[in-house]
């Protein structure tokens, strides 16, 4: 009987010590991860602006502009819960908005052609908003990587570790760079 109570006792102990920061820090990651979420969002927001603008201005290549629709559709349709960021759903979810981030660059791209398009007021600050945005997403991704990081760090930590396998306190997956982006993007004029 006294075992049972010295171990009812350290298991109590053990829970009280580290879950309630354990629940802390995993509400930290998913009101960060809300943060992404509503700075994606925005990208997602104002590509149909670029578009109509772009369309409005040049006798554009429906290809470029097809794809750029494409992708937004694509990356607005994975959703992830922020109860199971796991590594595979963050994967899914960032090669999503990595489609759409390489169709955007194409586009801006293909804009340069356009010189009464690039000088266009509108244009302009719709370009502006979405670099701004892109900036944002970067930062925002970054505050979550960081919450995660205190998070998984903490929970594999021992005793935390015993407390958080006990109330199923999983690892959360982490925004990665992208393939290829160890390398510089090669600028043709």
């Amino acid at each position: 009987m006294r075992k049972f109570i010295l171990f009812l006792l350290a298991a109590v102990t053990l829970s009280s010590c580290g879950y309630n920061s354990m629940v802390e820090k995993e509400e930290a990651i998913t009101s960060s991860w809300a943060q992404v979420e509503t700075q994606y969002q925005r990208r997602s927001d104002l590509i149909p602006n670029i578009v109509s603008t772009v369309q409005g201005y040049a006798d554009f290549e429906q290809e470029t502009l097809t794809q750029v629709i494409e992708a937004r559709s694509k990356a607005t349709g994975i959703q992830v819960n922020a109860d199971d960021l796991s590594p595979e759903k963050i994967a899914n979810f960032q090669a999503a908005q990595s489609e759409l981030s390489g169709a955007l660059s194409r586009l801006l791209v293909s804009v340069e052609r356009y010189p009464e398009l690039k000088a266009s007021q509108q244009f302009s600050q719709l370009q502006a908003q979405l670099e701004g945005t892109e900036n944002r997403i970067s930062v925002a991704r970054d505050r979550y990587n960081e919450k995660v990081r205190d998070y998984n760090s903490y929970i594999r930590k021992f005793p935390k570790n015993i407390v958080a396998g006990m109330f199923d306190f999983e690892k959360k997956g982490y925004f990665e760079a992208d393939a290829g982006t160890e390398n510089a993007p090669e600028v043709e004029f």
